[in-house]
C-alpha cells in the first residue's frame, strides 16, 4: 500500500499546485522513527516542488505532512477503503492534546485521498510539533493519530527543502536533522515534589512603531487572549508590550513599549489608488523558515475587500499568516495599510471551483486613524509625493527601525480560567 499512497500523495501535491503533471521521487531520504520520505520534483519539467514524508497507522490511514519549495505546508490522508467525491471540500476539526481546536477543510483530490492546506500560523505549527496526539474530526467520524517525532520532523522538512533548493535534487541525502540531547541539570538537594508546571502556547505576527511614545499597532487576532505579549525589532532582544486598547470590529490592537523607539513610521494622508505599488513586511512562518522578516511587492488591486468592504484594500502582495498586523508600504515608505487576512483558497475553491491566487487584504489607514484618534495616540502623516519614490531596498531598510516580531504568549491556567475551567 504505501508505494501507492506516495504516488498518490505526490501527483496530489502537483494537482493542488495547479499543475497538470505527476511527479517524481522521492530523491533523498527522511527517515525520522516511522516517517519515511523525501524530495519531490515536477515530472514534467524537473523542478523541485516539495518535501515530505509519512506513516501508515495501524488503522490503515496513511498520513503525510509536506512543505513546499514556498514554504507553505498541507497534510494529507489516504485509506484504502475511502470512497470520497474529488473537489468537494468538507470541514475539518484538528485538535492536539485536547487543546482548542484548528478549524481546516479537507480537500478530497482522489476518491481516497484527502488534502488539507494547513493555515501557517505559528500556534497551529507549535502545537503539531510540540504535540504528543492529533485528532481529527470530519464527516461525524473521529481519528487519532499519535504524533511521534514530530518535533525532529519539520525541521528535518524544512532542511530538505532548503538544501534541495541550494544544491539541487541531484545532491540529495539524508536530510534528517539530528536533535541535541537535553543538557543534565545539576544535582540539588531533594526537595517536596512540585505539580507540573502550566504549558503556555504561543504565536506570532507582526506590529509597527506608531508614535514617539512607543505605541505599536498590529491586529486584534494577533493578540486577543495573550496572557504575555512581547515585541522586538530584527536582531534586537524582545521587550514587554502591554495592551492599551484594541478594536475587534476592525481588527486592530494598540501596544505600548516601556520606552520608545528610535524610529516611527508615517502614515499617507492622501488616499492611493488602484494599481499604485505597495510593499508588504512582516514575520510569516517565524520559527519555520527566516527569523528576519520578508519583504513581499504588489499592487492595489481593488479599494475594497470582501463583499464590498470599504474598510479593506485588496492587494497582491502575497502575505501569510505572521504577516498579519504588519504595515502596509505605498513606493514613498508611507503605510497605507495594516495588512489583516489572506483569502481562503479552499473555501473559494469549494464555492467556485478555482483556486483563487494572491488575494489578500489590509485595513485601511483611514479606519487606522479613527483608532488612533480614539485612543488619543500622536502619530505622523505624509503626502504622496512622485519625487519622493523609493528603491524597495530603501524601504525594507528603513523599515528594520519599526517593524516588529510580535510574540503571543498564552498560559494555559490563564486559558482554563477564561473558559471557565
Amino acid at each position: 500500500m504505501r508505494v501507492a499512497i506516495w504516488a498518490a500523495v505526490a501527483a496530489a501535491w502537483l494537482f493542488a499546485s495547479a499543475t497538470p503533471s505527476s511527479a517524481r521521487g522521492p530523491y533523498g531520504s527522511i527517515t525520522v522513527g516511522n516517517w519515511k520520505g523525501g524530495a519531490f520534483t515536477n515530472d514534467k519539467n524537473g523542478a523541485f516542488t516539495h518535501c515530505s514524508a509519512g506513516t501508515t497507522y495501524q488503522s490503515g490511514i496513511f498520513f503525510m505532512v509536506s512543505i513546499a519549495e514556498n514554504g507553505s505546508w498541507r497534510l494529507g490522508f489516504a485509506h484504502d477503503s475511502w470512497r470520497l467525491t474529488p473537489g468537494e471540500a468538507f470541514p475539518l476539526a484538528l485538535t492536539f492534546d485536547g487543546q482548542p481546536a484548528f478549524n481546516v477543510y479537507g480537500m478530497p483530490l482522489g476518491t481516497q485521498l484527502v488534502n488539507v492546506e494547513m493555515p501557517v500560523n505559528s500556534s497551529l505549527i507549535n502545537q503539531f510539533r510540540k504535540a504528543r496526539q492529533m485528532t481529527a474530526f470530519a464527516q461525524r467520524q473521529l481519528f487519532q493519530f499519535n504524533l511521534n517525532q514530530t518535533a525532529q520532523l519539520l525541521p528535518t522538512l524544512l532542511n530538505c527543502v532548503v538544501s534541495v533548493k541550494k544544491n539541487g535534487v541531484s545532491n540529495a541525502g539524508e536530510f534528517a536533522v539530528a536533535t541535541k540531547p537535553a543538557a543534565a541539570a545539576p544535582q540539588q538537594a531533594a526537595a517536596p515534589s512540585a505539580p507540573p508546571a502550566k504549558q503556555a502556547r504561543s504565536g506570532t505576527g507582526t506590529g509597527f512603531v506608531v508614535s514617539s511614545s512607543g505605541h505599536v499597532v498590529t491586529n486584534h487576532h494577533v493578540v486577543g487572549g495573550c496572557s504575555e505579549i512581547t515585541g522586538n525589532l530584527s536582531g534586537e532582544a524582545p521587550v514587554k508590550l502591554r495592551l492599551v486598547s484594541d478594536d475587534e470590529t476592525n481588527d486592530l490592537a494598540l501596544l505600548q513599549a516601556p520606552t520608545p523607539f528610535k524610529d516611527v513610521v508615517s502614515l499617507r494622508q492622501n488616499p492611493i489608488l488602484v494599481g499604485n505599488g505597495v510593499v508588504a513586511i512582516g514575520y510569516p512562518y517565524h520559527g519555520l523558515l527566516t527569523s528576519d522578516f520578508t519583504v513581499t511587492t504588489g499592487i492595489v488591486s481593488s479599494l475594497s475587500g470582501i463583499l464590498n468592504d470599504t474598510r479593506h484594500l485588496q492587494i497582491s502582495a502575497a502575505v501569510q499568516p505572521g504577516n498579519s498586523g504588519g504595515p502596509l508600504f505605498d513606493l514613498t515608505g508611507a503605510v497605507v495599510g495594516v495588512v489583516a487576512a489572506k483569502l481562503d483558497a479552499v473555501r473559494m475553491a469549494r464555492a467556485t471551483g478555482t483556486i483563487p491566487e494572491n488575494i489578500n487584504f489590509a485595513i485601511k489607514t483611514g479606519a487606522l486613524r479613527d483608532f488612533l484618534d480614539n485612543s488619543a495616540v500622536a502619530y505622523r502623516t505624509a503626502e504622496w509625493r512622485e519625487e519622493m519614490k523609493k528603491e524597495t531596498a530603501e524601504i525594507a531598510k528603513n523599515a528594520r527601525g519599526y517593524t516588529l516580531l510580535i510574540t503571543c504568549t498564552v498560559n494555559e491556567q490563564s486559558a482554563n480560567a477564561k473558559r471557565g475551567n
